[in-house]
């Protein structure tokens, strides 16, 4: 019989649920896994649909293991989870698939895999069948379970206090200047750990990600969605076309809140040209330990653009040995636009990751807590993108300098990283 009352009530009721008895392992009489997984997108056998990444989640109950995937929504079809307990394989377990609402009209679209594991089997590796029995096992891909908790002391224990999740990096970005001057602002404010989605970039930017690589600073995950499929530049399919959204950054930043769920207090979730920039406050704990007086679980950061014209000259005049370098130096951008809040205005978060179900870009899907929606006085996003469909006349903006705030601290690291990275013109060359 089909069990119903183990699903999550907040789940789709369109998703696919076979929650039927859970065998127990098979025993000894084979080894597992064969081959595991080293790529970040695994194509799964026998389907049209991507896998990225497991993870175990026992915050909904029924559950133990979330895969996070991206699935073709016209094919969708049974699942049967098989896991490697500790060498030996298990019975297979049905899945229940559970497509994330946002699509915005694309064929592909974030999906997880729910998956709950046998009784007495210590579930290290996971791989998903079509049928419960039959398949080649040999032929089968595994995903490593990553995750998993050894006790509630070391539960507790978080490495990172900050960490940025900037979803997608592709085609020939090479904004180096920009990109230093936000990691090293991001730095003083105190985020500990920014983790980049890699497709492709310019060869400068490569070689200064390589430096905040080799220091920790950064974390690259490899991302070629392009390899799979055919990515849209846009959020639209109606206009930009395309297989998923945007370079599957919806997909990204999913993964990125469960890659950090054991090992970070807070999230923040942007894009490479913003800054989640405290207004009253000189880092972002000194932030967070007043926002949480309010005991919320998600905090909703407003965007407000500054326009890279008009610009203030005289900010680059003292560092001659930018010269040639890649890109514009955001300390020029002091002028501010307002947004016009009678249209829709996005966006963007800083999270508890532990709170967070599934998310999309500019707001949660799906949660456990409250939200929290915080005062443009007290911290707002600084956005300065490199191009706009229009140019606001200079009366229209509000002078705005809090990144000079920073100045004095900032541009002897940004000096540091890019000499390391050979990025400097010497006195001959400039």
């Amino acid at each position: 019989p089909v069990v119903l009352d183990q699903v999550c009530t907040h789940c789709n009721r369109d998703n696919y649920n076979y929650n039927l008895a859970i065998p127990k392992p098979r025993g000894a009489q084979h080894m597992c896994p064969f081959q595991i997984s080293e790529e970040t997108i695994t194509p799964l056998n026998n389907t049209k649909h991507l896998l990225v990444s497991a993870y175990m989640d026992q915050r909904v109950t029924g559950f133990d293991i979330r895969i996070i995937g991206i699935f073709r929504r016209d094919s969708i079809q049974p699942l049967h989870c098989l896991f490697c307990c500790s060498g030996y394989f298990s019975g297979s377990t049905p899945a229940t698939i559970s497509q994330h609402s946002d699509n915005f009209g694309f064929a592909f679209v974030t999906t997880d895999i729910m998956c709950q594991i046998p009784q007495h089997c210590n579930a290290t590796h996971v791989t998903l069948l079509t049928q419960p029995d039959g398949e080649n096992m040999s032929n089968q891909i595994w995903l490593q379970i990553r995750n998993k908790k050894t006790s509630e002391k070391e539960d507790k224990r978080l490495h990172f206090n900050f960490t940025v999740c900037i979803s997608n990096l592709f085609g020939d970005y090479n904004n180096v200047l920009q990109f230093a001057q936000t990691l090293e602002i991001y730095r003083l404010l105190g985020v500990d750990r920014v983790v980049i989605y890699k497709t492709s970039c310019g060869p400068e930017l490569d070689r200064l990600l390589q430096i905040y690589t080799q220091e920790g600073f950064v974390e690259m995950v490899p991302w070629p969605i392009d390899q799979h499929l055919n990515p849209s530049r846009g959020w639209l399919f109606s206009e930009h076309g395309g297989d998923v959204h945007y370079f599957g950054q919806l997909t990204t930043l999913n993964e990125c809140i469960y890659r950090s769920m054991d090992r970070s207090h807070y999230v923040l979730l942007n894009d490479i040209d913003e800054i989640i920039m405290p207004y009253q406050h000189n880092d972002l704990m000194s932030l967070m330990n007043m926002l949480q007086q309010q005991h919320p679980d998600l905090f909703l950061i407003e965007n407000h653009i500054f326009p890279k014209n008009p610009f203030d000259k005289s900010a680059n005049s003292t560092m001659p040995q930018w010269r040639g370098v890649p890109g514009f130096n955001i300390l020029e951008h002091i002028y501010r636009e307002e947004p016009d809040r009678t249209l829709y205005h996005p966006h963007k978060m800083i999270v508890k990751p532990r709170a967070v179900e599934q998310t999309s870009v500019h707001d949660v899907l799906k949660m456990f807590g409250q939200k929290f929606k915080v005062p443009l006085d007290i911290c707002r996003i600084i956005h300065s993108p490199i191009s706009m469909p229009r140019q606001p006349l200079l009366d229209q903006l509000h002078l705005d300098t809090r990144l000079w705030d920073f100045k004095d601290r900032m541009l002897p690291n940004v000096m540091t990283v890019m000499r390391k990275a050979g990025l400097l013109k010497s006195e001959e060359q400039r």
